[in-house]
């Protein structure tokens, strides 16, 4: 099979860059059936996302008061109206006896 240069363009920057025939040889040999879609550059920095650390939102931390015996409590999300809020103590003892 017979390689040449070829030009394509970077999905992400749009700029042109050459898929040469070291690395068109490459991907016959792999059997890898596209092309390469993004340019050196921007192939690094989308590598180097998904490689970092991951990047956690900060927990949402809602103060509220419990339904059922009205204690002052934190909750880990944003209450919605119209549904009960259980504080912690509340929550596990609702939870076993469902459980039970």
């Amino acid at each position: 099979m017979e390689f040449q240069d070829k030009v394509l363009q970077c999905v992400d920057c749009s700029a042109d860059f050459i898929f040469t025939v070291r690395d068109q040889k490459f991907f016959h040999e792999k059997q890898f059936k596209n092309e390469p879609k993004r340019c050196k550059n921007c192939k690094t920095k989308r590598v180097s996302i998904i490689n970092s650390p991951l990047q956690y939102k900060p927990r949402i931390e809602t103060r509220a008061t419990c339904s059922q015996c009205g204690k002052d409590t934190t909750v880990p999300f944003r209450p919605t109206q119209g549904r009960p809020v259980l504080c912690r103590d509340c929550f596990q003892g609702q939870r076993t006896a469902a459980s039970a």
